[in-house]
Formats: structure tokens, sequence, C-alpha cells
């Protein structure tokens, strides 16, 4: 299929004053196109804020996009990248992530499909659970997803739109994105579910250490637990040259795919602030403990396969970028100097 021009492409972002959502309005901006409209429920946070620097046509409600979808009012779109989610690990509420993240995806795809849009969704590496089954996404049938194993609520209302799109034989015809852990500018909104780096800066600045949980797995020391560590400037590059390839389809990792460790990222924080390292082990809640992920790793094959070759960030110059030109600044995508 031709490839699609973003500086040219009538864009809907669903999620876009949120984390991933508002950094992918920022790329779009920088690649030359303003013909957006946005879509999101800005409630009492602040991610309001996260719209200042960008540039984009309109704005509406998550509440009445369908309708207005459906009725034509907003026109005709090239693509639609859908961002929008409740994206709580420690949601409990399964009912509300239903609605949220499977009904209202599986509507919006629908209708996609149906306008012959482009549909790029985001997906998670929730879905993939504590990775008995590994973490490649080269297995896409829905007999290889019904053996994942998620291991919240969050994970699985995201893995259970990647299974009902294999099901339905459409997930051919759109792309999904398993974001492994993404972090940046334009977060700070997001409260307990900020990355690491957002909520130890502040604490790090006031008390002078930083406090990790400790480990309740004996295959990993303290500190050790492993995750794939993604700048939200590389998953913006990854999400967009996805797009912009209609033959890329099916699930996509999005990550680094590199593990790294909790105390290689106080390291570079530290690093980063120009302070000794100081690290507490600390308690991790009971809640916690049988949900928690110990290593994480994007499998990148398939990314590499759809044309993607550009290396990410290295952690630490990333968190370097991240704490002295935004989090140290209070700056957002958009404000850069």
């Amino acid at each position: 299929m031709t490839k699609l021009n973003l500086a040219v492409s009538r864009v809907l972002v669903t999620g876009g004053a949120g984390f991933i959502g508002s950094a992918l309005v920022h790329a779009l901006n920088g690649a030359g196109t303003e013909r957006i409209v946005i879509a999101d429920e800005l409630g009492t946070s602040e991610k309001w804020k996260n719209l200042l620097p960008l540039r984009f046509a309109d704005y509406l409600d998550k509440d009445d996009l369908l309708g207005a979808l459906e009725s034509g009012k907003l026109g005709k779109f090239d693509l639609v990248l859908h961002m929008g989610a409740c994206s709580s690990t420690t949601e409990n509420d399964a009912s509300y992530l239903i609605r949220n993240n499977f009904e209202y995806t599986k509507a919006l795809a629908v209708w996609a499909l149906g306008e012959g849009t482009r549909f790029v969704y985001a997906s998670s590496a929730a879905t993939y659970g504590a990775g008995e089954q590994g973490m490649s996404d080269a297995e896409q049938s829905p007999e290889a997803l019904n053996r994942l194993r998620p291991l919240n609520m969050y994970g699985y209302s995201k893995h259970l739109f990647d299974l009902w799109a294999a099901r339905q034989g459409v997930l051919e015809q759109i792309t999904g994105l398993k974001y492994f852990n993404v972090f940046g500018p334009n977060e700070d909104h997001k409260g307990e579910m900020k990355s690491l780096v957002a909520k130890a800066v502040p604490q790090v600045m006031e008390t002078g250490k930083l406090k990790l949980f400790r480990s309740y797995n004996p295959a990993y020391a303290d500190g050790e637990q492993e995750r794939d560590f993604l700048y939200v400037k590389d998953a913006t590059a990854m999400t967009l040259h996805l797009a912009a390839s209609p033959s890329a389809t099916g699930l996509f990792n999005i990550g680094s795919g590199q593990a790294a460790t909790w105390l290689q990222v106080a390291d570079a924080l530290f690093s980063a602030l120009r302070r000794q390292k100081e690290i507490e082990f600390i308690e991790m809640p009971e809640s916690l403990r049988g949900k928690y992920q110990y290593h994480t790793q994007a499998d990148l094959s398939r990314l590499g396969r759809a044309g993607y070759e550009r290396e990410p960030w290295p952690l630490d110059e990333a968190i370097r970028d991240y704490v002295q030109n935004y989090l140290a600044r209070g700056a957002r995508l958009g404000d850069e100097v």
C-alpha cells in the first residue's frame, strides 16, 4: 500500500491531551501537519496544559466523539491514532475498564474500517503478563494470543481487544502497539502512573534519596528488577513510522529492545541531578506483589522488518534530557528552547 504523507493527512488523535497522545500531536506538528482533531476527557486533571504548545484544528470531548463520527459532522480522516484509555494498572473497576478500553476501542475500530480510515491503537506490554509465553509479537493468531495471561485488569482490557480483533479477522487491517515502559515529558498529570523518573526527581530533590520496592522474587535481588524503558520521543517516532505504512498491520512491540534494572535507572537519575546516589528499599504493597512484572524486554524484530531503523535513545541520555530539559524547567513538549 502507498505510504501515508503525514504532512497532508487529516488525523484524529484520541487521548490527545494525555501523555503519548500529546507527544504524537507534537511530533505530527513537527512533520508539518496541523489538520488534527483531538478527542479527550480533561476532567479535573492538569493535562490540559499539554495542549498549550500544540497546533490542532479542533477539540472534542470523548463522550461526543463516536456520535459526531457516525453523523459525519467531523468529516473524513486519513488516520486515527487511538491513544485514549484508562491507563491505570491499579484500577479495580472491571466494568469501567471494559467500557473504556474495550467497547470504545471496538466501536471506533468498526467505524474506521467502515470508512477505509487507517486505524492505529494503543495496546500494551501489560498483555504479556509475567512473560511465561515470552514477549514476542511474532505469533498473532487467536490461539497464540489466548495463551497470554495479563496480571491486572488493565492489561486484560487491552488484551481483550487484541483478541477480539484477531478473532474477527480484522487485526490484519489495523495496527496495535504494545507499548512497554514509556517515560518522558507530558506525563506529569498521571499521578501514581507516572514513570519512576518523573516521581523520583521531586523525591530526590526534597529528601536526597530514592525509594524503590524490594524484590519478592528470589531470582531478582532488590533493585535488579528489569524493565524495557523507552523514551517517549522514540515511542512517537516508532508509532508514526508504522502509522504512515498501511502495510504494517497487526501487533507491534514498541520498546527499546533492552532490559534495564531499577538500579541502572537510579544511576542515570542521580547523575542527571548531579547528586550522590542514595537508595532506600521499601516494602511493596501486598496488593501489587502478585501483579508485578519482574522482567520485560521487547522483541523488536517485526518493527525492524517494517522498516524502522533508528536506534533508540540510550537510557542515560534519555533520562538526562528528560530531567534537565523538561522536569527541571517544568517544560512540556513544544516548550523547547
